[in-house]
């Protein structure tokens, strides 16, 4: 069995043994439409995580018979067609939940706690210099007895949730598919969610639902205090209009891990504000810690196994 991955890069150092078991393993660390073409001319599988799989692509791969998805998004991939062509595709959900949840959290914190100022104070001699034990000037903000607000109560969304409570949070959402499935919290229309939130987490998807449905105009219902968080999908919240958001004042912060293109361009209005220091940005991380790439690699390897009806036990632990 042929298998090609065709951006690796996006796995770092991750072992992908379990895959390697199964078949000869070729991997390359980022492919061009083009490259992934010539690529997969021969493949039986083909591992992706952003590559598009549309006709052309699976023109090039007649002995092609299974697309993994290296995540769990697979809007990049023509579904349809691939149905019509018989070829499989298979992604891999809930590998990232725990992760994701702990830089939703890493992000919330650091801004209502003001981490970034105090370190900053710390080491560039502002303490040293001053006169009391403290910096009494920037005093952080409590999340007991706060509002937060969550933009999709999927498995992440419910996460998220579960660890404000600890914090003394209430908890709000708002069903960006339209079912409120979740009966723990409280349902709420998008105004509401964002009149009420002193927190806005969003964790959606991205699609016809989700585009740009935070802009300048829903925005300017937030809090003055408000923070907004998204390690869901780029675009949800539109940029411009956070980065405006932000320059005139009108909320208190923002972290953001996901972007409307990626890598984040020099030119995104977000690397211009007039106001840096309110705006915490990481290069869509939250889903790969040490314990999540694995987590993908061996569920890539069991998505390969189930397919081919291969037993774990047939090829060894």
């Amino acid at each position: 069995m042929k298998i090609v991955f065709l951006d690796a890069a996006t796995m770092g150092s991750t072992p992908l043994t379990e895959i390697e078991k199964l078949g000869e393993l070729t991997t390359y660390d980022s492919s061009t439409a083009e490259e992934a073409r010539e690529r997969v001319k021969d493949a039986d599988v083909a591992i992706l995580n952003k590559i598009i799989v549309n006709k052309e692509f699976l023109d090039s791969a007649p002995k092609l018979k299974l697309i993994c998805e290296a995540g769990t998004g697979m809007n990049n991939i023509d579904l349809r067609l691939c149905q019509e062509r018989g070829v499989a595709a298979r992604n891999v959900a809930g590998y990232s939940t725990d992760s994701v949840a702990q830089i939703t959290w890493t992000l919330i914190l650091a801004l209502s706690g003001r981490l970034f100022h105090y370190d900053a104070y710390a080491k560039d001699g502002r303490y040293s210099a001053g006169k009391i034990h403290t910096d009494s000037a920037h005093p952080y903000t409590e999340l007991a007895g706060k509002t937060i607000g969550i933009v999709g109560m999927g498995a992440i969304g419910s996460k998220v949730a579960k660890i404000a409570e600890d914090f003394g949070m209430k908890v709000i959402y708002y069903s960006t598919s339209g079912t409120s499935h979740c009966k723990e919290y409280p349902s709420v229309p998008i105004e509401t969610l964002l009149r009420e939130a002193d927190v806005v987490s969003i964790h959606a998807p991205y699609n016809e639902r989700t585009a740009g449905l935070i802009d300048y105009e829903k925005m300017l219902l937030m809090k003055p205090t408000a923070w907004l968080v998204n390690t869901g999908r780029g675009g949800i919240a539109v940029e411009k209009d956070l980065a405006r958001i932000i320059d005139e004042g009108r909320i208190a912060g923002i972290g953001l891990d996901v972007y409307e293109k990626e890598p984040l361009p020099l030119d995104s209005p977000l690397l211009h504000t007039s106001h840096p220091e309110k705006i915490i940005l990481t290069p869509h991380i939250a889903w790969s810690s040490v314990e999540a790439r694995q987590r993908l690699a061996d569920e890539m390897a069991r998505n390969i196994r189930e397919y081919f009806g291969i037993r774990k036990e047939v090829i060894g632990n």
